[in-house]
């Protein structure tokens, strides 16, 4: 059970952190082809580091299909976790999304994830806590621009009142 005061981040992991559909010729600069459970992944060192960073005013919850497998490789090949991460189960509107509501409950949070569609926007418009939705493109991930903007709402979450 949760019981934290910062605002929660839902960290997907494919798209985010272990990056695809850039082109051949343009790897990204800071990260390793890794083999992880048989499949290889480009592990983003650039992401890593922004999650790390923004560790201060986030409680990280692992939000991907990885599930607890994250734990079991991401804290060895990139220092993050182990995090709480969620089990899905059946969702209307977003394979996720039942459960990130159900983990949420009344906490602030933001959740940054490659697949988001409209089911996902119309919770976050409709909750009556801060909620941020950040989208990244699966060949570039957590960026250095995503990262600020999650740290600036961040920071004006802890400042409320």
């Amino acid at each position: 059970m949760q019981t934290g005061t910062k605002p929660l981040l839902f960290v997907d992991i494919d798209g985010v952190l272990s990056l695809f559909g850039f082109a051949p010729d343009a790897v990204p600069e800071h990260g390793r082809w890794l083999q992880v459970d048989g499949i290889l992944h480009f592990l983003s060192e650039d992401a890593a580091g922004h999650l790390h960073d923004l560790a201060d005013l986030y409680d990280h919850v692992w939000c991907s299909g990885w599930k607890d497998r994250a734990n079991d490789h991401l804290p060895h090949l990139l220092g993050l976790g182990p995090y709480p991460y969620l089990d899905f189960g059946a969702s209307p509107g977003h394979w996720k999304l039942a459960a990130v509501r159900a983990y949420a409950r009344d906490r602030p949070c933001a959740w940054i994830d490659d697949d988001v569609n409209d089911a996902v926007r119309d919770w976050a418009r409709g909750r009556s806590q801060p909620t941020l939705v950040v989208e990244t493109r699966p060949a570039t991930g957590l960026t250095a621009e995503l990262a600020a903007r999650l740290r600036a709402w961040g920071e004006g979450v802890a400042a409320r009142p």
